[in-house]
């Protein structure tokens, strides 16, 4: 007679299961709660302890951790381990039905404590697992409710289960209990620390991504291309947010509204408008509400803004809808968006995706790109590191209004991509060239989108400036003041450029390159 030892915290489904496993002639063994299910449903079941002549102990700690339990799932279908088995009146197991205490649920929580997350870490039945996908020639390791049908299904038809669906169900249970360890050292790393004090490595010597595919996206950046969302947690959601109206989110949308929210977090003091198109923000603006601030972010560049997306870090009400007038707009992301405004969204944007995300520190501060046989692990760029201190190094000294309108544009350049330049007033950029292998060129497109707005505005750069000719480019355009953070080896030659053309200059000595 085959027999199965069931284990679980996730009972979905369980009581029809186990029925089938008994009306094909399958011996039970379960344990605790599980045990105690079965029993209510009138299955006949052996309770764990009965097999091992053990009792549970320690409040239930120790239960199935017995080799008349490991044993019999870890012998091999050899006349050797057999005949071990038999020696010690064990009978083989050939299935184990085990899911976990609910770790990342518990810890997801706001206020968990230390204790109570301890208690969620699974002993007992991440062993069954790894024990019954180690021997996945012989045992079938069944972690998800969902498998159960397919797998009552082949019992019923061939009497077995076949060595494809064991082995795709091993490779299940394995990636489930790497994806526990996972969290389990992600949270004991952050509560376990000793000392906050001492200064951390900045990238980890193992790094285990333990991702999931929580949406399989139409396509990816070409219709050609086959896309998906991964994440830490299989119950994650895009960007960690909620979506509440429009077509689904594609892999342009997600990488473009990434991009935005990212910028809009840096501007946290004021009500802020970021709209970003393939991953460059087109315009970046400040004021007293979000409706405000839209249309001086929108006449940056008003045409590359078209089809683009919108982040904000304000609640989306009536004024900032009406304020969006007929530009369109593929997805807009913000903390909250009003009933109103859902409402006019959904009458006239159908389509318009919408994004309510939480504000808040990311879930990681590492960022992580493929290449080629490997993979690129950075810390997040959060801005200057504490400490920095901006240097004068022209002639002139910036104005109180300069001051401001270069602190905006060092802010906003942080978030274009390299090479990066951004003109602007205190309260908006007016120009941005990024994305091109040539500063100058970069310098060019963003008085070009300027125009006569760069009379007077600031010029942020990304990088130093190997040669005058950008800020010549600026300074001709009628900009007065420029930020960057120095350290070419023809700083001077820059400095008496400046200098000649009456324009202050500071050095942040912070490069802030985003490819």
């Amino acid at each position: 007679m085959p027999r199965a030892i069931l284990s679980v915290y996730d009972k979905s489904g369980l009581e029809e299961f186990a029925q089938g496993l008994v009306e094909l002639g399958w011996d039970l063994v379960a344990s605790g709660g599980t045990a105690r299910v079965l029993e209510a449903a009138e299955l006949q079941v052996t309770p764990v302890e009965r097999l091992t002549q053990f009792p549970e102990m320690l409040g239930g700690r120790v239960k199935t951790l017995h080799p008349a339990i490991h044993a019999a799932i870890l012998a091999r279908d050899v006349e050797s381990d057999l005949e071990m088995l038999h020696e010690h009146s064990f009978a083989p197991i050939d299935m184990v039905v085990c899911n976990l205490y609910p770790f990342q649920a518990t810890v997801a929580q706001p206020d968990v404590t230390l204790a109570e997350a301890i208690e969620q870490i699974d002993i007992g039945g991440v062993t069954l697992l790894r024990a019954a996908a180690k021997n996945v020639d012989r045992v079938t390791a069944l972690v998800d409710p969902a498998d159960y049908p397919a797998v009552l299904a082949l019992l019923r038809g061939a009497g077995r289960v076949d060595d494809a669906m064991r082995r795709r169900l091993a490779i299940k249970a394995f990636r489930m209990t790497r994806d526990y360890d996972t969290a389990i050292h992600a949270y004991l790393s952050r509560e376990l620390r000793p000392d906050d004090t001492q200064p951390q490595e900045g990238t980890p010597a193992v790094l285990s991504l333990g991702l999931t595919r929580i949406r399989t996206l139409r396509y990816g950046e070409n219709p050609h291309q086959a896309a998906g969302l991964y994440a830490a947690s299989a119950d994650s959601s895009p960007l960690g947010g909620e979506q509440l109206g429009g077509k689904a989110l594609s892999y342009n949308n997600l990488l473009d509204l990434d991009s935005a929210w990212r910028a809009v977090e840096g501007f946290d003091e004021q009500a802020a408008v970021v709209i970003v198109k393939h991953l460059t923000p087109t315009g970046i603006a400040i004021g007293t509400s979000i409706a405000e601030a839209f249309p001086l972010a929108l006449a940056s560049d008003p045409v590359s803004a078209f089809g683009g997306v919108i982040a904000v870090n304000r609640t989306v009400d009536e004024a900032f809808v009406k304020a969006l007038d007929t530009l369109f707009v593929e997805a807009i992301a913000a903390p909250d968006f009003s009933p109103a405004a859902q409402e006019m969204l959904a009458e006239k944007r159908k389509n318009s995706r919408l994004l309510k995300i939480a504000p808040g520190q990311p879930d990681s501060m590492l960022e992580v790109r493929s290449i080629r046989h490997g993979f690129l692990v950075q810390t997040v760029d959060m801005g200057d590191p504490g400490g920095t201190n901006w240097r004068v190094v022209s002639e002139r000294y910036p104005s109180a209004d300069e001051l401001k309108a270069m602190r905006f544009a060092w802010k906003a350049v942080q978030y274009v991509r390299s090479n990066a330049i951004v003109l602007a007033v205190p309260n908006a950029t007016v120009g941005i060239g990024g994305g091109l292998p040539s500063r100058v060129d970069a310098a060019r497109l963003a008085v070009t989108k300027a125009g006569e707005r760069a009379q007077g505005a600031a010029m942020a750069s990304d990088a130093f400036f190997p040669f005058p000719d950008a800020l010549e480019v600026a300074a001709q355009a009628g900009v007065t003041c420029v930020v960057q953070p120095g350290g070419s080896i023809r700083d001077q030659k820059v400095i008496d450029a400046a200098n000649a053309a009456d324009l202050s200059m500071i050095f942040t000595g912070v490069r802030h390159f985003r490819h």
